[in-house]
């Protein structure tokens, strides 16, 4: 893991609660002007000086950190304005922008809780946050701060299916993993499945062409084909798009791909089905290394997944599947 998430945050109050150490939580209800955080960012304040998670480069976390402090000591939430309009006129934000921060003291265990538990089921969780505590919500659609609360959606880690062998799965599992991908490896080269199973990586080793050993899928979920010849997406691939996700692509050039698409034509695959494979994938073209590669790759995966749940968000409707069936 590269970076701190929003599951992050969450366990790492759950964790301070189990030590018997207060918390609070820290949420970014506003801004004006620019911002290196988006609406919904959040940071939490231990007691004891830890913290975990940042909204600027390093600018205001001190800041927040104090007044999270004194909320424990009051009692009481608030909402604070840093930056422009900001009684505090010697914390400044280099954007040039101002940044409204709402201060939950002591959030409710027990709605932390649910919200780990939907999110280890890798189903949205969501939160209405509000000065005096945090209450589960049902409804996964988020809302924003209207004065009083905002409902504050969680949603599962991105899940990848990476299928294929060599250096070209060990480099894309890899880069995966760091990235804090849920990355799962399936590979019919027993060296690379004991590469990656050392490593520490979800590893399947591939014993046949007709079975895609997969249980768990969800929109959250994206396939990878990684294999240099189609031998291994004959049987695979159609059952890997009947299984749902918000992404399927497999790796060739665009003769590979149209051969590819004749193949599951041919297998009577549905052809809304036949429509959801990528080929030719990746943001870099023309990559000829493992390790580039796999940034390509990696990189388009991820940028669909940003957008498919802002998409989702912006219409008021929780994520699902594409239609596979």
């Amino acid at each position: 893991m590269i970076a701190t998430t929003p599951t992050d945050i969450l366990q790492f109050i759950a964790d301070r609660r189990a030590e018997r150490v207060d918390t609070v939580l820290v949420t970014l209800i506003g801004i004006e002007g620019g911002s290196s955080r988006a609406i919904g960012a959040q940071m939490a304040v231990a007691a004891d000086g830890r913290r975990i998670g940042s909204f600027s480069g390093g600018c205001v976390e001190d800041a927040v950190a104090a007044e999270a402090l004194e909320t424990l000591g009051d009692g009481w939430g608030r909402v604070v304005r840093y930056g422009v309009g900001s009684p505090y006129i010697d914390v400044r934000l280099p954007c040039g922008g101002g940044i409204d921060l709402l201060f939950t003291p002591r959030p409710d265990p027990s709605a932390i809780s649910a919200a780990l538990a939907k999110l280890a089921q890798r189903e949205e969780a969501c939160l209405s946050v509000e000065c005096d505590g945090v209450v589960s919500v049902p409804d996964p659609t988020p809302r924003a701060w209207d004065g009083q609360n905002l409902h504050h959606t969680y949603r599962p880690s991105l899940q990848i299916h990476a299928l294929g062998q060599g250096e070209d799965l060990t480099a894309f599992a890899r880069l995966g993993t760091h990235f804090g991908v849920k990355m799962h490896a399936l590979t019919p080269d027993q060296p690379t499945c004991d590469d990656l199973l050392r490593e520490g990586i979800e590893t399947t080793f591939l014993a046949t062409r007709n079975t895609l050993p997969i249980t768990q899928s969800d929109p959250w979920t994206a396939f990878v084909f990684l294999f240099h010849g189609r031998d291994w997406e004959e049987k695979l691939l159609p059952q890997a798009l009947a299984l749902p996700s918000f992404y399927l692509g497999a790796i060739g050039s665009r003769r590979t791909h149209a051969a590819r698409l004749a193949m599951l034509e041919h297998a009577d695959v549905p052809p809304e089905q036949i429509g959801n494979v990528r080929g030719h994938i990746g943001l870099i073209p023309a990559t000829r290394d493992p390790a580039t590669l796999a940034l390509s790759i990696l990189g388009e995966i991820v940028a669909d997944f940003n957008t498919l749940a802002r998409w989702s968000h912006w219409m008021g409707e929780p994520l699902v599947a594409r239609s596979n069936v």
